[in-house]
């Protein structure tokens, strides 16, 4: 099934540009596929400006969602995959809607490189936990 989330941030952001408000997304930064500058980060969460003054070629798809925005003067290539934001909501008012935080996808790889999901497998068989196993 498809997830809801990027119908409902899509829905949010359009109801908050509507109202004359100015879009922001609150985003868990350390979340796999989040293509953010590292320098704005606090906290490993960065609040974005997604304002159709502020950004430009904003595409939001529901696997990600991307644009190209300014920092210090510089444009840059932002990616945030749905699953990545916390909360959209209008910096007047705060109005908007916070999000539940998704679990990482568990075949992100560790810092070794090696797959976290083999990793985790590794040490439930090393902690002595056994599989579940089908008998007759």
């Amino acid at each position: 099934m498809i997830s809801n989330r990027p119908y409902l941030i899509r829905a949010i952001y359009q109801w908050i540009v509507d109202n004359d408000w100015t879009p922001h997304i609150q985003v868990d930064a350390n979340y796999p596929g989040v293509q953010v500058p590292q320098q704005h980060v606090q906290d490993g969460v960065i609040v974005l400006n997604l304002a159709p003054s502020a950004v430009q070629g904003l595409d939001m798809d529901n696997e990600l969602f991307t644009f190209r925005a300014r920092f210090s003067g510089v444009e840059q290539r932002l990616a945030v995959p749905p699953q990545a934001v916390l909360a959209i909501f209008a910096r007047e008012n705060g109005q908007g809607m916070p999000l539940p935080p998704e679990p990482y996808p568990e075949t992100e790889l560790g810092d070794d490189g090696a797959d976290a999901s083999a990793a985790k497998s590794e040490k439930s068989a090393k902690s002595g936990a056994k599989k579940p196993g089908l008998r007759r």
